[in-house]
C-alpha cells in the first residue's frame, strides 16, 4: 500500500504517445507531481465514484489518454492519490506513536484529524472516508484497499496502548482493543462531521470529550 509517485517527475508525449492516436507529435508537457496533487484534491472532494473523469482531467490540466498513460486506470490513480495522501497529510500518525504517554498519542492524533479535516474548505474530511462511504460493485477493489489501510493503522495503534498498559502508562484494566476502537470511530466521526460541515471549534470539543474519558 505504500507504493509513490516518487521519481515520476514529468512526462512528455514523446514518452507516452506511443499506440495512442492523435498524440503523437504533439509534444504537450504536464508535471506528473501537479498532476497527481490535482487528482488527489478532486478525490478528496468528490470520493472515488462522485470524481468523473472530467473532474480529473479538468483538474489536471492534462487529457485523459496522457493522465491514464501516465498512471494507469481510474483505481491506480486514486491508489496512488492515497499514498500521496499518507504521505504528506497523514504523517502525524506515525509522529503520533512515537510520543511518550497514550494521553499524548490520542491528543496528538484527535486534534491533528480535527485540524486536516477542517483545513481545506473545498475538500473537508478525509479522503480514506469520504473515499468509499457507499460504492458499486466496481469500486469494491479501492474500498479494499482503503479497508486494509485502516487495518494497518489500527493494528498500529493497538500495538502502541499494549505497549503503554506494559510500561503502567495505562491502568492494569484497561482494554486496548477497545481503546484503540474507540479512538478510531471519534477520528472517524470527526472526519464526516467536518464533511456534513461541523466547524473546527466544535469538532474540538469532541475531542476534549473524549480526552477527558481517557483512563489513567
Amino acid at each position: 500500500m505504500r507504493s509513490t509517485a516518487a521519481g515520476l517527475l514529468s512526462f512528455s508525449n514523446d514518452h507516452y504517445g506511443m499506440g495512442l492516436p492523435g498524440l503523437m507529435g504533439r509534444h504537450r508537457e504536464f508535471d506528473v507531481d501537479e498532476a497527481l496533487d490535482a487528482a488527489l484534491r478532486v478525490f478528496w472532494s468528490k470520493g472515488y465514484e462522485g470524481a468523473s473523469y472530467a473532474d480529473l482531467t479538468k483538474a489536471a490540466a492534462v487529457e485523459r489518454p496522457a493522465l491514464y498513460s501516465a498512471f494507469g486506470n481510474k483505481a491506480e490513480l486514486f491508489r496512488k492519490a492515497l499514498d500521496r495522501y499518507y504521505e504528506r497529510y497523514l504523517n502525524y500518525i506515525p509522529e503520533a506513536l512515537e510520543l511518550p504517554t497514550s494521553r499524548e498519542v490520542v491528543t496528538h492524533i484527535l486534534y491533528s484529524a480535527v485540524d486536516l479535516n477542517t483545513r481545506y474548505p473545498e475538500h473537508t474530511g478525509c479522503l480514506g472516508i469520504n473515499g468509499v462511504l457507499a460504492g458499486s460493485d466496481d469500486a469494491e477493489p479501492v474500498r479494499q484497499v482503503l479497508i486494509d489501510a485502516r487495518a494497518e493503522a489500527e493494528h498500529r495503534l493497538r500495538e502502541r496502548f499494549e505497549r503503554a498498559k506494559a510500561e503502567g502508562d495505562l491502568p492494569g484494566s484497561a482494554d486496548p482493543d477497545a481503546l484503540t476502537a474507540f479512538i478510531l470511530a471519534v477520528n472517524h466521526g470527526i472526519a464526516v462531521q467536518a464533511k456534513a460541515g461541523f466547524s473546527r471549534e466544535r469538532l474540538k470539543k469532541v475531542a476534549d470529550q473524549a480526552l477527558s474519558t481517557w483512563p489513567g
